[in-house]
């Protein structure tokens, strides 16, 4: 039997960042980008949280507009089942981190409007499994945030930590 391409496979990844991204917009988050790189690193997901409401109609200031409004750097992590980083959890090194908050200031950099809001750094843990056609066994898991199937996987947002990292990380 010969070996499928690489194309033929699902991006794993990418379709894990899916689901998050999907859960995001159900609970009120706007996306604001995707896999936003710079020459630091790249960022899975950049979203906003808008806490304006009545704060709007009761004042013209857009410094007092704005300061409800919420960023979150979010890392996704897809992974099998039994992997052997923890789900995803130890790939988030130190220098990982200091990649994000790097690519985020960069980022501020270029959308200076949002420089004035509050941000955060999220993580997002999805599990994957395969779909197998002889599916016979009932299996255990934790409830899911959400999920979905798509290519023959089933993913799961299993655990969503906002503020999963402080932005205070050493730069040197």
């Amino acid at each position: 039997m010969a070996n499928l391409p690489p194309s033929h496979y699902p991006d794993i990844g990418h379709l894990g960042e899916d689901l998050v991204a999907q859960w995001l917009q159900s609970t009120g988050w706007i996306i604001l980008h995707r896999r936003f790189s710079s020459r630091w690193g790249e960022i899975d997901i950049i979203a906003q949280y808008d806490g304006r409401t009545e704060e709007k109609l009761l004042t013209q200031h857009s410094a007092l507009s704005t300061q409800h409004s919420l960023l979150a750097f979010v890392e996704v992590k897809t992974r099998s089942s039994g992997s052997w980083d923890a789900g995803g959890r130890s790939a988030i090194t130190t220098q990982k981190q200091a990649k994000i908050w790097r690519t985020a200031g960069i980022f501020l950099a270029q959308f200076p409007e949002k420089a004035d809001y509050s941000c955060r750094f999220d993580v997002a843990i999805v599990y994957c499994q395969r779909i197998s056609k002889n599916l016979t066994g009932i299996t255990a898991s934790q409830e899911a945030l959400a999920t979905s199937s798509v290519d023959g996987y089933k993913f799961k947002l299993q655990e969503y930590i906002p503020a999963a990292f402080d932005s205070s990380i050493d730069n040197g």
